[in-house]
């Protein structure tokens, strides 16, 4: 489907999605952000629904500004995927003994590792840059400097939620590697501290939904934002490609005969911050629940736990601000799915995957999720298909 273009204050609401199957609130949200003085484009992906402090599935682009809480509290979530050697002929007929191996070797939920993941250790990952990344957390906001031990340990690390591991053939049997994460609790910690500050500014004081106080460029505000965000973008992108290092690991390690080998590997962010130029204007385009689509480009949309998930090539559309979906998007919170589904209904639309399947789970459970082929045939305008992949091994936190 093309976009439909929706009112809003200052800006349209351009939407690659039906309207109608959009709930108010999630409607109200994208029209209260379109009030921003700063807003210059507001484009919602097919896989909207209502977010905390700013729509899942948004793609707000500004001109001299930034909203913290836009940009969500896990700064840098996203997603990275890696294609094997491997084909379903190799894979064992009960896979819980590999995902007994991921388990231990990458911490999920609150867990972290003893000390830290050195990343000089794992063969052909790259760590330039390492040590002025980490040189850098000297410059991050005083009040979050305690965790740093904490943030050491947490790198390399899965988290809980929906975040992710897993194990996925595509539709020629090939295996392939694909996990979801952020910036942990560090990244969490960060963006709670910023977005109290940009409540409290007085510029801030006359908008219509206190969520969506912004920075203005030019600030001291906005500059110690921008160094932890884009510091906390950085971790993320960091705890993903040692995830995936320890990941390819146990995988050598659990199919020596076969000698594996890795391709490439895809990585995107899903909730950040990028600077981009549209128009003629250098604009700040936070995307919220979505990913970068630039033409040429390589991005993931995964499904639910019991679902397919894609790896797609963006269109370059600009009218998205070059932006595709992140994944297939809720269509009920965590506490809706708790009191509709049971363990037994889990079970059953996880069947033929290798994964939890238990009360912690079930706020996970596949139907709580829009369908993923419907939220990839609503944007073919924005991405093409480059593989599908059905997982067979899914471990969450």
């Amino acid at each position: 489907m093309s976009y439909v273009e929706m009112p809003g204050a200052k800006v349209p609401i351009r939407m690659w999605a039906d309207p109608a199957s959009v709930e108010e609130g999630a409607m109200q949200q994208l029209r209260n952000v379109s009030t921003l003085p700063w807003i210059k484009g507001l484009a919602v992906m097919p896989d909207v629904h209502y977010g905390k402090g700013a729509t899942v599935g948004s793609v707000i682009a500004m001109r001299g500004a930034v909203c913290p809480a836009a940009v969500g509290v896990d700064i840098g979530c996203g997603m990275s995927a890696v294609k094997t050697s491997l084909t379903a002929n190799d894979l064992p007929g009960d896979l819980s003994h590999l995902r007994s191996k991921v388990e231990q070797a990458i911490p999920v939920g609150r867990g972290m590792h003893d000390s830290p993941v050195d990343p000089g250790g794992f063969h052909g990952l790259a760590t330039r840059g390492w040590d002025d990344f980490w040189g850098r957390f000297d410059g991050v906001a005083e009040a979050v400097k305690f965790r740093q031990g904490r943030a050491t340990k947490q790198m390399g690390t899965l988290g809980g939620g929906n975040h992710f591991w897993e194990f996925c053939l595509d539709s020629d049997d090939s295996v392939w590697i694909m996990l979801h994460s952020g910036s942990r609790n560090i990244g969490k910690e960060l963006a709670e501290h910023h977005i109290g500050i940009a409540q409290k500014l007085s510029h801030n004081q006359g908008l219509i939904d206190r969520d969506l106080a912004v920075f203005i460029a030019d600030t001291p505000q906005m500059a110690a934002y921008r160094h932890d965000l884009f510091w906390a973008q950085e971790y993320a992108k960091h705890n993903r490609a040692i995830m995936m290092a320890i990941s390819k690991d146990v995988v050598r390690r659990e199919f020596k005969k076969a000698k594996v080998t890795f391709e490439p590997e895809i990585s995107c962010h899903h909730n950040y911050v990028s600077e981009e130029r549209y128009e003629g204007m250098d604009l700040l385009v936070t995307r919220k629940g979505a990913i970068r689509a630039g033409s040429g480009e390589y991005g993931i949309i995964p499904g639910s736990m019991g679902a397919g998930s894609y790896i797609v090539k963006g269109l370059g559309n600009e009218k998205a601000f070059n932006s595709a979906s992140h994944g297939a998007g809720r269509r009920m919170s965590r506490n809706a799915a708790k009191r509709r589904f049971t363990v037994k209904d889990l079970e059953e639309q996880t069947r033929g995957v290798e994964c939890r399947k238990d009360s912690g789970v079930v706020d996970e459970i596949p139907a709580a999720y829009k369908p993923i082929e419907q939220v990839i045939d609503q944007q073919r305008d924005l991405v093409e298909v480059v593989a599908k992949l059905k997982q067979v091994v899914c471990v969450k936190g």
